[in-house]
């Protein structure tokens, strides 16, 4: 073995030696507690039908998009979708992204100049992270939903300040104190960042999000779209002002070197936002059956679950050695329950995250409390 095979072979070692070995798995047949198809959108016969049907409209789509949008890839039908999606949030101007990643990968990592300072919540997800580490801006990370650490570290600010958060933070679900922030960026100017990614389709009048519910668009420099989840498609979008977009497109890499969404992709979307305003009752029942397992969890006295705050609920043991352990047996009693581990979350706050879905029932979270009671 090489010298090269035999470093990321030790480095493999030494991550199962800790438990936390990262391997890909199926889960046909369980019941789902682990997914973001918050809504169901993404097996819905609807939203499926729909898509059928607006591809049989199609005279002359592609099944890839055969180039980036600056080259073969760009089409009136892309750019309508972003006039849509601009429109439904509110916004001036929208640019489609492969995902949520590249997305903030391309925001960040192109926007923020050298000489600006960026302060990002520490319990942001990855990408937001990695854009942040391709800037050439200063960074630094504020404790996590705290306005007290983030207005001590704005005092030491240079050039332009930019705010990086979360709507709804992935891990726990909590939401962040956006009205609050928009107040805390008013003096130094800062330009607040949101990604939506756990909160489109979930909050808002027609499920914009957390920015539109609040009434905080015309206050947020930049929202993050993530199509993945609530939305059941694929794809990501930035939405803020016209010149942001054209910034965007001559100056962020992720956009602009990678090949465009297919029409089939960008189709979907479109069906998708068409039925989202017409989705009432399945977020009011994802939340009912959120509320539900919140409190049937909480029944249990040695049960330690985050705070109620949204579809997604995380429960902890005293040793993170028991998580594999502890979700295996749920799996095997059928339920597709996934732990997370470190890196992924700080050491210490490993967990089980589950999520609950507008078509999960009330038997299926009876079951599933009853088998972490056994099991825990």
């Amino acid at each position: 073995m090489s010298k090269v095979l035999l470093k990321l072979a030790q480095k493999l070692a030494d991550r199962e030696a800790q438990g936390n070995l990262r391997q890909l798995k199926t889960a046909a047949g369980l019941t789902d507690f682990c997914s973001n198809d918050y809504l169901g959108l993404a097996r819905s016969d609807k939203l499926k039908k729909l898509i059928r049907e607006e591809l049989e409209k199609q005279e002359h789509w592609t099944v890839g998009a055969t180039g980036s949008r600056l080259l073969s890839g760009n089409t009136a039908l892309t750019e309508d979708l972003e006039k849509q999606i601009a429109m439904y949030h509110q916004a001036e101007a929208a640019l489609l992204y492969n995902s949520g990643y590249v997305a903030n990968v391309g925001l960040l990592s192109a926007v923020p100049q050298r000489g600006d300072t960026i302060f990002y919540d520490e319990a942001s997800h990855a990408s937001i992270k990695d854009g942040i580490r391709l800037s050439f801006a200063k960074a630094y990370p504020f404790r996590h939903n705290s306005l007290e650490d983030l207005r001590q570290k704005l005092k030491h600010a240079a050039g332009q300040v930019f705010v990086v958060v979360e709507s709804v933070y992935s891990m726990d679900g909590d939401k962040a104190p956006l009205q609050e922030l928009v107040e805390v960026c008013q003096e130094p100017e800062a330009a607040l960042i949101v990604d939506e990614a756990h909160a489109v389709g979930l909050y808002g009048p027609k499920g914009e999000g957390l920015t539109t519910a609040l009434g905080l668009d015309k206050e947020v420099f930049a929202r993050v779209l993530t199509y993945g989840k609530a939305m059941g498609c694929h794809g990501a979008a930035i939405v803020g002002p016209a010149i942001l977009r054209d910034f965007l497109i001559n100056f962020s890499r992720s956009f602009i070197y990678t090949t465009a969404l297919p029409a089939h992709d960008v189709l979907a979307l479109q069906c998708a936002y068409h039925l989202l305003p017409h989705l009432h009752e399945e977020r009011a029942q994802v939340q009912k059956l959120a509320d539900y397992l919140y409190k049937e969890l909480n029944n249990a006295a040695h049960i330690r679950c985050t705070p109620q705050h949204s579809v997604i609920l995380s429960v902890f043991v005293h040793d993170a050695q028991q998580l594999k352990p502890l979700a295996l047996a749920l799996q095997n009693e059928g339920f597709d329950i996934r732990p997370v581990m470190s890196p992924t979350v700080p050491k210490g706050t490993e967990r089980l995250r589950l999520i609950v879905h507008t078509f999960n029932t009330q038997q299926e979270i009876d079951g599933l409390v009853q088998a972490i009671k056994r099991h825990t």
